[in-house]
């Protein structure tokens, strides 16, 4: 699987469902190696095809030093624990979610429109039939507030919590590299930004959109479905339209 470089410190990892990204981050680490931050962890099983990644990189799976989860859903978390146990990476995610995360509380039910409806089925159906198995828990060393400051990227990296999705999604926004990761508030489709679906609350998931469409010095925005936006950002977010989408 190949990995596309975003920015100099930033590849993403396509998968079917739910992209990777690898983030490079200053040196530090043992022997002054540079470290590294994941951003979502794909589907259980996705965890070779992370590590071959990064190796592709010249990374090694001790150079990992943070996992940060976006938010709950199968094809965020489903690897979280399989590279945790493989890196001693610290995770982090969002206060809300890590019960989930961490398998004390089960999933809250998405409240789902009739086109939303199809979709999931859709994807579970791809799901069940490929045999990926539902996320194993795992510790959540980091719960993660709207106005954190991630520490160690080389840059303040602001965590933006984003109601609606799950109970406790985050986005990822740094400004100095002009860089936002959505989670699924975001993402992308013929050529235009959309609402994520399967939401548990719509309404607040449009207002966290809109929050997110707001933000100011954003170029690159890596969402973790359909392709990332790298060009016209700020007129793609401003184009879009998502109390009209999914329905």
């Amino acid at each position: 699987m190949t990995t596309r470089q975003l920015t100099p410190a930033i590849w993403q990892l396509p998968f079917p469902v739910g992209h990777v990204y690898i983030v490079r981050l200053p040196t530090g680490g043992p022997a002054g190696r540079p470290g590294y931050a994941l951003v979502d962890t794909g589907v259980s099983g996705s965890a070779p095809a992370v590590l071959a990644a990064l190796a592709g990189l010249g990374g090694r799976p001790e150079d990992v030093r943070q996992i940060v989860l976006t938010h709950s859903h199968l094809d965020h978390t489903g690897s979280a624990a399989d590279l945790a146990a493989a890196t001693g990476a610290t995770v982090l995610a969002g206060a809300p979610d890590a019960p989930a995360i961490r398998g004390e509380v089960p999933e809250p039910e998405p409240v789902l429109t009739a086109a939303e409806r199809l979709l999931h089925e859709k994807i579970m159906a791809g799901l069940a039939e490929s045999g990926i198995e539902p996320p194993r828990p795992v510790a959540v060393d980091t719960e993660l507030h709207d106005g954190d400051v991630l520490e160690g990227w080389g840059e303040p990296v602001h965590v933006l919590a984003t109601h609606g999705h799950t109970p406790g999604g985050i986005a990822l926004h740094l400004p100095e590299s002009r860089v936002l990761f959505p989670g699924d508030l975001i993402g992308t489709g013929e050529g235009r930004a959309v609402l994520g679906p399967m939401n548990i609350d719509r309404e607040r998931a449009i207002a966290s959109f809109r929050r997110l469409a707001a933000l100011e010095r954003v170029e690159v925005v890596c969402v973790p479905h359909g392709d990332p936006i790298t060009e016209n950002a700020a007129a793609t977010l401003a184009a879009a339209t998502p109390e009209t989408d999914w329905l």
